[in-house]
């Protein structure tokens, strides 16, 4: 199948599918006389797994290295239940980052309970102090969710 065939049958945009053969997720495809990109059955099976992975918020890093594991079926899979835990433990820690700035939000909007004119707005003149009007935990938060991107 031809490369926008295989997009359409895993939900997967064109692009995408490149950039995970230039990342090395996926193997370079046969090519056609006409130097069309060509893909069988265990790519499709290949790249499924991936955009499971991915659907889990598997970084691109563990995704290459749960291939390798698949890839060699005969090992055993304490190295994988390492890694699920690893992300498991990234998870929990990214869910209470979320928490922490959730909270720190909704004291934020509690200062500011009843309509008033912009230039009045204590959300707005907090929001425009040089130091960090939400805390450190705001900022510890903005420190994960900048690790997270920098992961992913």
């Amino acid at each position: 199948m031809r490369i926008g065939e295989l997009a359409k049958i895993s939900n997967c945009q064109v692009v995408t599918i490149r950039y995970y053969e230039r990342s090395g997720l996926l193997p370079p495809p046969s090519r056609t006389e006409g130097n069309y990109r060509v893909y069988n059955v265990t790519d499709a099976e290949r790249l499924a797994f991936i955009r499971n992975c991915r659907t889990l918020d598997i970084t691109l890093d563990e995704v290459k290295q749960l291939l390798s594991f698949r890839d060699h079926p005969a090992d055993g899979c304490a190295r994988v239940n390492e890694l699920i835990d690893r992300h498991i433990e990234d998870v929990a820690s990214r869910i209470a980052a979320l928490q922490a700035l959730k909270k720190q939000l909704r004291g934020l909007r509690k200062s500011c309970t009843e309509g008033r004119e912009a230039a009045d707005c204590p959300i707005l003149q907090q929001l425009n102090t040089s130091g960090n009007p939400l805390g450190d935990e705001a900022s510890s938060h903005a420190e994960c969710s900048n690790k997270c991107q920098a992961v992913n």
